[in-house]
């Protein structure tokens, strides 16, 4: 049993697996964060876009 114990405490393979979910969970985290961020202000760019392209009169010459 006290071997058992040992060897548990040596063992970091679950660490590690527990690092890469806490680090992709951040990346996940941050760039959700950007996309929201970023969204409201697309949203409002596209809608200047659209009412400039069509306030424009396109003649054929």
């Amino acid at each position: 049993m006290i071997k058992f114990f040992k060897n548990f405490r040596k063992n970091e393979d679950g660490a590690v697996t527990v690092d890469w979910v806490v680090l992709t969970a951040a990346v996940v985290g941050l760039g959700i964060a950007g996309v929201a961020t970023v969204s409201n202000g697309v949203g409002s760019l596209a809608g200047k876009i659209e009412n400039g392209v069509k306030a424009t009169n396109v003649t054929g010459g």
